[in-house]
């Protein structure tokens, strides 16, 4: 079977996000969504919070699953057996940093396979930190998330 891991933050997860996952899942036979708790960072919803969202949203692919980890993603690949990971890139920017990561993680484990699928047009411009930020100010975030996560940031914003 081949196996891959998505990992992220999705602090709240995004059309975008969904995008990668949905054709992610077409290509291998198990796809393993790996929400990150990062102590360092401040997070909008609780990983908890994110992991309900994410196994709301993926129902419909049989085959992904939502999980939460606290510390690299290396060693969580190791423990899970799963040898690539998956990276969304939007554009150079991103690329570049993702690349570094991947190095990083090739370094970490020679193992290791990253695969980076790009952004499909329509999300080119989307960002988590963008979302969040448009909500606060009770913006029109429909195109952007899933009217799950929509409802999720005006609870959260009291709106």
């Amino acid at each position: 079977m081949l196996k891959a891991v998505f990992p992220g933050s999705f602090d709240p997860p995004t059309l975008g996000h969904l995008n990668i996952i949905e054709r992610a899942s077409s290509l291998f036979d198990e796809l393993v969504v790996v929400v990150a708790e990062n102590p360092q960072k401040k997070y909008l919803f609780s990983a908890e919070e994110r992991v309900a969202l994410m196994q709301e949203l993926v129902r419909p692919q049989k085959n992904v699953t939502v999980l939460i980890w606290n510390s690299l993603i290396v060693e969580f690949m190791k423990q899970q057996d799963l040898p690539i990971i998956i990276r969304g890139v939007r554009g150079t920017d991103d690329f570049s940093y993702e690349f570094e990561l991947s190095m990083i993680n090739k370094a970490l484990d020679a193992n290791i396979e990253t695969i980076f699928m790009t952004t499909d047009p329509r999300y080119f411009v989307l960002r988590a930190s963008a979302v969040k930020e448009l909500a606060f100010f009770h913006g029109d975030v429909s195109n952007m998330v899933p009217p799950l996560v929509e409802e999720a940031l005006k609870q959260k914003y009291h709106y």
